[in-house]
């Protein structure tokens, strides 16, 4: 049974890792669909386009292929610590980052904060609002990394209890 969630975690992991790299290939190309902010005042320069739109597209392929290490049988070649700690690692900082959204928009809303003088134009931007699909996904790719770490340190401990 822990391989079916782990299995589904690791899947969900992956595809997280994908939906978040796909929009960063078509930003590097040009089409500003989904991005969360104002696209045409980003600098049009090909150091902005390699390093924030192609290098973390690729690095967001490698992370998805990362969650498919828990699915995968070559996966089970890597040592334990070297994908136990890196998803930690993930689950933790993905899901800080995409709960403080969600908190930081809460906070908004119930008045107890505002935007920074040089953040209330782009906060008042109606692409803002995909802010909230890309902070779900952060928030989703951490617990299912969390979920796909939780079964595998499980699964292993137990197969070590039985050798």
């Amino acid at each position: 049974m822990d391989i079916k969630k782990r299995n589904r975690a690791g899947y969900i992991a992956c595809m997280c890792g994908l939906l978040y790299a796909l929009p960063h290939f078509w930003w590097g190309l040009g089409f500003s669909f989904g991005f969360p902010g104002d696209f045409a005042k980003v600098p049009d320069e090909l150091l902005t386009r390699v390093i924030g739109y192609w290098s973390m597209g690729v690095l967001a392929v490698l992370a998805a292929l990362f969650g498919l290490s828990f699915v995968y049988k070559w996966g089970d070649k890597l040592p334990r610590r070297l994908k136990l700690i890196p998803a930690w690692i993930g689950c933790i900082g993905l899901s800080l980052w995409g709960c403080s959204f969600f908190v930081l928009k809460f906070q908004f809303a119930i008045g107890r904060v505002v935007s920074a003088p040089s953040f209330v134009e782009q906060d008042a931007s109606p692409m803002a609002a995909w802010g909230y699909v890309w902070y779900a996904l952060f928030l989703g790719w951490g617990i299912s990394l969390g979920f796909a770490a939780f079964f595998e340190g499980k699964m292993t401990k137990s197969l070590v209890h039985r050798e």
